[in-house]
């Protein structure tokens, strides 16, 4: 004795509402991920930043030129 469920048709209604709850998630879960690449993405370009004025810093000290003046 073996239970099969009774079959339902599935109405158009049906499938448009599934698709509406299916893009409702889609667009919340696409913008928590927007939030967090622009926090990312801010702070590579902060980072990148300051490794730059570092390594210019740097180099400047390295490179310092000295001039002397004589008078003849």
């Amino acid at each position: 004795m073996s239970s099969q469920p009774v079959a339902q048709e599935v109405t158009r209604d049906d499938i448009e509402a599934k698709l509406r709850e299916l893009q409702g998630e889609v667009e919340v879960i696409g913008d928590e991920v927007m939030n967090k690449a622009v926090v990312v993405g801010a702070a590579v370009v902060v980072a990148v930043v300051v490794v730059a004025f570092w390594l210019g810093r740097r180099k400047g000290r390295r490179r310092t030129t000295v001039v002397e003046i004589r008078r003849l």
